[in-house]
């Protein structure tokens, strides 16, 4: 279950990071726009919004996963193996898993009333894709979910000395 978690997070991540070299040309095309030819797309800002919101909700558990997040190391890195695995095991279980869930649970209604109505930009000309940008909260919370159970799993793994 762990390889299938890690594999499939792995991709997603990897995948996920090609969005930002897209997103970095379409700031340079929208300055371009701006400051060159005095004109400006709401579309393609709206654009790097969209895709800025997909690399960080969708990235955060490929971040997760490589240790990337941010962790405050002033005697962590001293430990043990297995204390480090137990100092995780209840972040995740006491932190991480309830965040996951209240975000899940309280996102879904938010997120269904938005489908139901197609919500699209309030701006004339912007992306008409508000819903699949909000989409995003409950995929982010189910994302950090299974790799959160995957990591739990690991960390146990550690403390039972496997």
């Amino acid at each position: 279950m762990i390889l299938i978690i890690s594999r499939f997070i792995t991709l997603l991540g990897q995948t996920i990071a090609w969005l930002n070299p897209l997103m970095a040309s379409l700031v340079v095309v929208v300055v371009t726009l701006r400051y060159l030819f005095d004109t400006g797309s709401l579309l393609l800002q709206e654009s790097v919004i969209y895709l800025h919101g997909a690399v960080v909700m969708l990235g955060i558990s490929y971040a997760l996963q490589n240790k990337s997040h941010v962790r405050v190391d002033i005697v962590f890195s001293r430990w043990s193996k297995k204390t480090q695995a137990t100092v995780d095991l209840v972040g995740h279980l006491i932190f991480l898993m309830p965040f996951s869930l209240c975000v899940l649970v309280f996102s879904w209604e938010y997120v269904l009333a938005s489908w139901q109505i197609r919500e699209g930009s309030q701006e004339v000309g912007g992306l008409q894709a508000v819903f699949a940008l909000k989409t995003l909260i409950p995929a982010m919370a189910i994302t950090l979910l299974i790799q959160g159970l995957a990591e739990s799993l690991t960390c146990i793994r550690i403390i039972k000395g496997n």
